[in-house]
């Protein structure tokens, strides 16, 4: 069965948005004219879930957190996989939202049962097989990650692990706390921050509360990385694109197979560092141990992608 592409374009944040995909469209044809490339100028915002039900795999390109979250929301409903992408300059991160999903890792097989058990918060294992491969025997080690919305994830700490001593809350990149805070900024003013007086000083306002809720030392969050944070935005540079586009389809094509692990569930890219962290952002607050997180869902099938 053959992917289908459909480009959701509509004016929100960008007014160039319609005029890109309808100027793309044609060279996207033929890169695989057996693909079937739509345009939907249509407001997304105002898509039923029904809308998404047919496709397999979501993903959604340049939107704020509000529109983000009403289509993974939507896609949850109709139990669809979701990724969120986005570059600003040398900086981007890609967001997962798969629901629930089971993937199966290849290794050989030791002299030491497998066990059914919990390996973190999110995975576990959940079955095992062996098959022989050039002599060897190999064992298929089933593993199933949970995952959160990102209207959730958004607002939830870093992992306990992450905030366990000084020196890993030192590494965990500000970039995490400054896409928080330009999200928090659109919703405010329902716009990217120009370069005004106003804007620069409630953007960094914004990125100070949010680096002190994920409780990161306030020495990480430096001007010189908030200025270079603040001159990015809105801008794009294609080696990050083309990065962050790689590792996204290279994950989409992971998940549809049902290989290896995916991420869980934010990448962070910072191209001035040429760092790539992943931060697994669950609303999971210790230590209440009573707290379990089951989203009821199931992951779906390989077939039609949704971009």
């Amino acid at each position: 069965m053959y992917t289908t592409l459909i480009f959701e374009t509509f004016n929100m944040l960008r007014t160039n948005r319609l005029q890109r995909a309808e100027a793309t469209a044609p060279q996207i044809r033929k890169l695989n004219p057996r693909v079937l490339v739509q345009i939907d100028t249509e407001d997304v915002r105002l898509k039923s879930p029904d809308f998404y039900a047919p496709y397999d795999m979501i993903i959604a390109t340049d939107l704020d957190l509000p529109t983000l979250s009403t289509i993974n929301a939507s896609c949850r409903l109709c139990s669809r996989p979701f990724y969120a992408a986005e570059t600003h300059g040398f900086y981007g991160y890609i967001f997962a939202d798969l629901i629930s999903h089971d993937y199966v890792i290849e290794r050989e097989k030791s002299n030491r049962p497998t066990a059914l058990t919990t390996e973190t918060i999110t995975r576990s294992i959940v079955a095992t097989s062996t098959k022989k491969e050039n002599g060897k025997v190999v064992e298929m080690v089933t593993k199933r990650e949970i995952y959160s919305p990102i209207i959730l994830a958004n607002t939830s700490p870093l992992p306990i692990e992450q905030l366990s001593s000084r020196r890993r809350k030192v590494q965990v990149s500000p970039l995490l706390t400054c896409l928080r805070a330009l999200w928090e900024f659109q919703s405010i003013s329902g716009a990217l921050p120009s370069h005004s007086h106003a804007d620069l000083a409630l953007f960094t306002s914004l990125a100070t509360e949010k680096h002190k809720e994920l409780q990161l030392p306030t020495e990480t969050l430096k001007s010189e990385f908030l200025r270079s944070f603040l001159q990015n935005i809105g801008s794009e540079i294609a080696p990050v694109t083309a990065f962050l586009g790689g590792q996204l389809a290279q994950d989409v094509i992971n998940v549809l197979g049902q290989r290896e692990q995916p991420i869980q569930n934010f990448l962070l890219f910072d191209g001035e560092e040429s760092k790539g962290p992943v931060y697994a952002l669950h609303p999971i607050f210790p230590p209440l141990e009573s707290d379990v997180f089951d989203p009821l869902m199931t992951a779906p099938v390989a077939g039609q992608v949704l971009v």
